[in-house]
């Protein structure tokens, strides 16, 4: 599936991936390939990519924002975001 995290400024991370894990504010959730059509709002917290199956991952610092899931297509709209571990 494809997942693009994007802040006011910029377009931070757009690619393919195997699934990714988010901040929600009712709690923490995981999306991966083919899930439901959803809309949620998001906390401030660590977003987690699953690059692939062989644990292969990156890790986002989000501020408050929303996801949108929809056709295979994972978008994430944040008001800030650093990368973490690089």
């Amino acid at each position: 599936m494809n997942l693009e995290i994007l802040t006011p400024e910029k377009k931070l991370y757009s690619g393919e991936v195997y699934g990714v894990q988010m901040p929600g504010i009712s709690g923490s959730f995981e999306v991966l390939e083919k899930h439901a059509p959803l809309v949620s709002a998001l906390k401030a917290g660590n977003l987690k990519i699953l690059k692939d199956k062989q644990n292969n991952t990156a890790q986002f610092e989000v501020q408050g924002g929303f996801v949108e899931v929809l056709r295979n297509k994972v978008t994430v709209l944040v008001e800030g975001a650093k990368q973490l571990g690089e």
